[in-house]
């Protein structure tokens, strides 16, 4: 691949409103998953030029990046804000619901994934019941004190929509939206009526023109095919998940199955690392069976550290590992689930290393994709054209003639350069 000629950078590509850094910033000497080293410079919120090592300069900040590949950002498009963080209350009795816990477990999740690399987060939080709306304010606050560090997108998820007592979910969950959730949510299986739910998550999708994200655990396979017939054509997209039960349906009929989201074009939100708090069943999504019947997968991290998984890491990096350790993809295939595909699932703009180009972009410590979703422990993001997070981790071995024999590279210990580094 060629370099990239400038462009003149494009502030918009913050989004709507939002406010970008103009400053210049370069990063020098990057390694790009085809091997080349690169000079990266970004102005504006944007992408500026590509160039030969050591071939661009900058008025403004200069960061070295050699002993880094370079990577579009990914992001997280299956999390849970509102629960997440609740698996040390375990114990001690049920984890604080009170908008300020709630809000602050939020930024603090949110953090978390940004420091993984995640500069999109779309997350799913629960309306009605005892919390009514309360968790769902809570969760926009900590959306609008993260904003230039972040994008966070809500997703509704109310619990019954039919029948007499899902009239007021109903209503709770058009007035989420009139909030500013920006995603239709749900969970059709708890519904007395699944296929009741979906037609009502979808009419009003459709009505105030978002996106539609929901749970199943894809159990029955009738209904999934009435899910996918009602979401056929609907626009601006469908996206299901965790639908870990497909993995242990005859093969014949996921087969069939698959085909049915691949020809409504509906995407399936798998999550890797086992489940969340709405789901009911343990396991993953069979990848390789929807990815060759060409449903569109992407996968999310789904449950940090709560009653669902007091151990979730919330990392794309890990869900693109499993991937490729258990899920048959290659390393390219696994990240591009996390990356280019979360981000056109969560309609976010397409991110290349390439002059025009937004810069969210992520910095891993090595020289192949491989190693990066191996060994993934020092991590530089860009978002928004400026550095917001970064984790350096310190290989050391004591002296020893074996040590020294080998030159074992050390993370985060290499010589920064006349224009210093990370």
């Amino acid at each position: 691949m060629p370099d990239s000629p400038p462009r003149r950078p494009d502030d918009s590509a913050a989004g709507p409103g939002a406010p970008a850094d103009t400053s210049a910033l370069l990063l020098g000497g990057a390694l790009l998953t085809d091997g080349r080293a690169v000079d990266v410079r970004i102005r504006g919120g944007r992408i500026e030029a590509v160039g030969t090592a050591g071939s661009l300069t900058t008025r403004g900040t200069r960061l070295d990046l050699r002993g880094y590949l370079l990577l579009p950002a990914p992001a997280e498009p299956h999390a849970h804000s509102d629960t997440a963080l609740t698996a040390a209350a375990e114990g001690t009795g049920p984890a604080s619901h009170r908008p300020e816990d709630v809000r602050r477990r939020a930024t603090e999740a949110a953090l978390l994934q940004l420091s993984h690399g995640a500069t999109a987060v779309r997350t799913h939080v629960r309306v009605g019941d005892v919390q009514g709306l309360a968790s769902l304010e809570a969760v926009l606050e900590a959306r609008r004190s993260l904003r230039g560090l972040v994008d966070v997108t809500v997703v509704a998820v109310p619990r019954l929509l039919t029948g007499v007592a899902g009239a007021d979910g109903l209503a709770m969950l058009r007035e989420a939206v009139d909030m500013g959730a920006g995603v239709v949510g749900g969970c059709p299986d708890v519904d007395p009526d699944p296929a009741g739910y979906g037609e009502a998550v979808l009419n009003l999708a459709a009505a105030r023109g978002r996106p539609v994200d929901l749970h199943t655990d894809a159990e029955d396979p009738a209904r999934l095919a009435r899910l996918a017939a009602m979401a056929g054509g609907l626009r601006p997209g469908v996206s299901v998940g965790p639908c870990a039960s497909l993995s242990g349906l005859p093969a014949g009929t996921a087969a069939r199955a698959a085909d049915q989201l691949a020809a409504a074009a509906v995407t399936v939100v798998c999550l890797p690392q086992g489940g969340c708090s709405d789901a009911r069943v343990a396991g993953a999504a069979p990848v390789a069976l929807l990815r060759a019947a060409g449903v569109r997968v992407t996968a999310g991290s789904g449950a940090l550290r709560d009653a669902a998984n007091a151990v979730g890491r919330g990392d794309p990096l890990e869900a693109a590992y499993l991937l490729a350790s258990q899920g048959g993809l290659g390393p390219a295939h696994a990240y591009d689930a996390v990356s280019s595909t979360a981000r056109a699932v969560m309609g976010l703009p397409g991110v290349r290393v390439e002059a025009g180009f937004p810069a969210e972009l992520l910095a891993v410590r090595g020289d192949r994709l491989s190693g990066a979703l191996s060994l993934a422990y020092s991590r530089i993001v860009v978002h928004r054209g400026r550095v917001v997070a970064r984790t350096s981790a310190v290989r050391e071995y004591c002296d020893s003639e074996a040590t020294a024999a080998l030159d074992l590279p050390r993370q985060g210990r290499i010589d920064s350069g006349a224009g210093g580094g990370p």
